[in-house]
């Protein structure tokens, strides 16, 4: 016959399971997509960040992740008659979209970037 104290601990050490990792994009976009009045706030907490050190993708994640919450690229890209592509593109890691593109995702995604004197 065993320990029974050995018996419990093997058991526990069998059942045991590591926590499912967390996807923090696809964690954000819920979390987003249950709060749509979030998304104006975080758009504007990456867009003041925008002139530290990696604030431009910062930036480009929030927004593309806005946008997924919005309905996805498809539906922007119905909305501002801009390709997916393009739209991908400007999202990108490397993407550098116009001031025009980004007005124009923004809208489309029913958020408004507030300017601030923070730099003037």
């Amino acid at each position: 016959m065993s320990d029974p104290i050995e018996q419990v601990t093997e058991h526990n050490e069998a059942s045991v399971t590591p926590p499912a990792a967390v996807d923090h994009d696809a964690a954000m976009v819920e979390e987003l997509r249950a709060d749509p009045g979030y998304a104006e706030i975080y758009l504007q907490t990456a867009l003041e960040g925008i002139y530290e050190p990696g604030g431009v993708s910062a930036f480009l994640i929030a927004l593309r992740q806005v946008i997924e919450a919005r309905g996805g690229v498809s539906e922007i890209a119905k909305k501002t008659g801009l390709s997916r592509q393009h739209i991908y593109r400007a999202l990108s890691e490397n993407g550098n979209p116009t001031i025009t593109t980004i007005t124009e995702l923004t809208r489309a995604a029913g958020v408004r970037l507030a300017t601030s004197s923070r730099y003037g």
